[in-house]
C-alpha cells in the first residue's frame, strides 16, 4: 500500500510572480509564511495577475531575512526592495477581487522597476499587518479567518495523481500537443503524492505532518493555468479539458483550497492523512 506524503511546497512572495519550491516551511494562519505578502497593481489599486499580463509569469522574488525581496525578470537588473514603513509611505487602498483593503506602497524604485519590464504603469505594495488581511469567504469559513493577497484561501493543495489523470485526458483530446502539462501550471501551496486520481474531491478535513487543514472548497480554475510559466505564453489547455471533464456547477476545477486550524511547520516527505471525508 502506498502511504501518501507531502511531495513539494510552493511560495509565491509576490502574488502572480514564479513560485518557489520550498524544503520547509512555517504555516501561518493566512498562509504560508512569506506567501503573496506583495502584490503589483495598477495605478487605481486594482490587482495585477497573469490573467492581465502573462508576462508576470517569467518575473520572481526570492524573499530576504526581515521580509524584504531580491525580484528579477528578463532584461532587467535584480533589485532589492525594502519592506516598507506605513508610518513614512503611507497607506494605498487596494481592491483583490470584491475585497478593499489597506497596503502599503513599496519605494517608487520598486514600481519604476516593474512599470519598466511591463511596458505599464504599476505599483508594488506590501500587506504588512495582520489586521489588514482579508477575510476569507464566510459561506466557507470561521469568524476571524484570513488571508493574504492569494485569491481567496490561505493554502491550495493538489495531487500528483490528478495531475497524472488530467495529462491522460489531454492527451484523448483534440489538443495533445499543449500537453504534458506540469503542476506549476496550478500554481499549488503544497502538492501530495500517493493518494487516487481525483480523491481530494472527498476530503473534508486532512493532516500534513502535524499540522491539520479543513478543506474549505474545489479551486476554480482560469486562464492563467493556460500560460506556460516559463515561456509566457497561452495554449488551450487544461481548460477545453477541465471543461469536459471536471466542470462543477459554473466552475473548472482542479485541487482544493486549504484552511489551517493551527500554525506550524511542514517539510518535504511529511505524512498526508485524510481526517474526515465528506459524507
Amino acid at each position: 500500500m502506498t502511504t501518501a506524503s507531502l511531495a513539494a511546497i510552493h511560495v509565491y512572495p509576490v502574488k502572480a510572480l514564479a513560485g518557489r519550491g520550498l524544503d520547509s516551511a512555517e504555516v501561518e494562519p493566512w498562509g504560508i509564511a512569506g506567501d503573496r505578502r506583495w502584490l503589483l497593481t495598477r495605478p487605481d489599486g486594482a490587482k495585477l495577475t497573469q490573467r492581465e499580463q502573462p508576462r508576470l509569469a517569467l518575473a520572481s522574488a526570492e524573499l530576504l531575512p526581515g521580509g524584504g525581496l531580491r525580484v528579477s525578470a528578463p532584461g532587467r537588473e535584480p533589485l532589492e526592495v525594502e519592506v516598507p514603513d506605513p508610518a513614512t509611505a503611507g497607506l494605498f487602498t487596494v481592491e483583490v477581487w470584491r475585497d478593499t483593503v489597506e497596503a502599503v506602497p513599496a519605494a517608487e524604485e520598486a514600481g519604476a522597476w516593474f512599470s519598466a519590464y511591463l511596458g505599464t504603469e504599476v505599483r508594488l505594495v506590501h500587506m504588512d499587518a495582520p489586521e489588514r488581511r482579508r477575510p476569507v469567504d464566510p459561506a466557507y469559513s470561521r469568524p476571524g479567518e484570513t488571508v493574504s493577497f492569494a485569491d481567496g484561501y490561505p493554502l491550495l493543495v493538489t495531487t500528483t495523481a490528478s495531475l497524472d489523470a488530467l495529462n491522460s485526458l489531454i492527451a484523448q483530446g483534440d489538443h495533445a500537443d499543449d500537453g504534458p502539462l506540469p503542476m506549476n501550471r496550478f500554481r499549488p501551496s503544497v502538492v501530495i503524492t500517493g493518494t487516487a486520481p481525483w480523491e481530494e474531491d472527498t476530503w473534508r478535513r486532512v493532516r500534513v505532518g502535524e499540522l491539520t487543514f479543513r478543506v474549505a472548497k474545489p479551486c476554480g480554475r482560469c486562464v492563467v493555468t493556460t500560460t506556460d510559466q516559463g515561456t509566457a505564453e497561452r495554449g488551450k489547455e487544461p481548460l477545453r479539458t477541465l471543461a469536459r471533464h471536471r466542470r462543477f456547477g459554473d466552475q473548472l476545477v482542479f485541487g482544493q483550497n486549504l484552511i489551517p486550524e493551527h500554525s506550524g511547520r511542514v517539510r518535504s516527505g511529511d505524512s498526508f492523512e485524510v481526517l474526515e471525508r465528506q459524507g
